[in-house]
């Protein structure tokens, strides 16, 4: 009976703790061109909060590297990175990103990089971390479908093709960090494929914008 009762206030508190920083991250607004702020923000509620907490519970959030998720990784990795490809020659997301100012000048691309990526590790620790992998023992393979709401609202305000994808990337990224029981694969894809379109973005697109919006006219939404 102690056990259960343990397992479930780790739940308990991981769900409740998970809804109080999801509001604090939407009330605690910063500049939307200051990456140092977003940085701050990110690393304290998203990571040292949720970190901290499975420290003291003795809970595994995904920080573990093996062979499952290296494997996991590399397929992950290629699955996306035709979206990513393709998704840098749609006007709107050109226009969008990069999200914070940057050159091609690695002066300036690679500190923006590693500034983007802590941001990643953050979010993949909250969304892959504390309301996925760390609370899998307890509900199996539908702790994959706890995050997608909430990382969607976290989304309104990007392109609405990117708004559109969010909650089934959510899945797909949680369905592969539950299956290695690592953040690595999510981290990995999420962390440089944005790299990876920023970079894009930056430089002429790949494919001809007038193409990929002929192709993809049957979306609902605006490209």
């Amino acid at each position: 009976m102690r056990a259960l009762a343990g397992e479930s206030s780790w739940l308990q508190r991981a769900l409740f703790v998970g809804l109080v920083l999801s509001i604090l991250w939407s009330s605690w607004a910063v500049p939307p061109a200051d990456l140092g702020a977003r940085v701050v923000r990110d690393l304290l509620l998203f990571f040292a909060i949720p970190a901290s907490l499975a420290a003291t519970h003795g809970r595994d959030l995904g920080f573990h590297v093996d062979r499952v998720a290296l494997r996991d990784t590399l397929l992950l990795a290629a699955f996306v990175l035709p979206f990513y490809l393709v998704g840098s020659s749609l006007p709107s997301i050109r226009a969008y990103y990069p999200m914070w100012q940057t050159t091609t000048a690695l002066s300036q691309f690679l500190p923006h990089t590693l500034q983007q990526l802590l941001v990643v590790v953050a979010a993949e620790t909250y969304y892959r971390g504390l309301l996925c992998v760390g609370v899998s023992e307890e509900f199996g393979f539908k702790s994959v479908f706890i995050s997608p709401v909430v990382y969607a609202l976290h989304h309104v305000g990007k392109p609405p093709i990117e708004l559109l994808l969010s909650g089934p990337t959510d899945v797909l990224f949680g369905a592969v960090d539950y299956h290695s029981q690592s953040l690595l694969p999510s981290i990995v894809a999420h962390g440089l494929g944005l790299t990876l379109l920023d970079w894009l973005a930056l430089h002429d697109p790949i494919f001809p914008p007038e193409d990929v919006l002929a192709a993809l006219r049957w979306l609902p939404v605006p490209l």
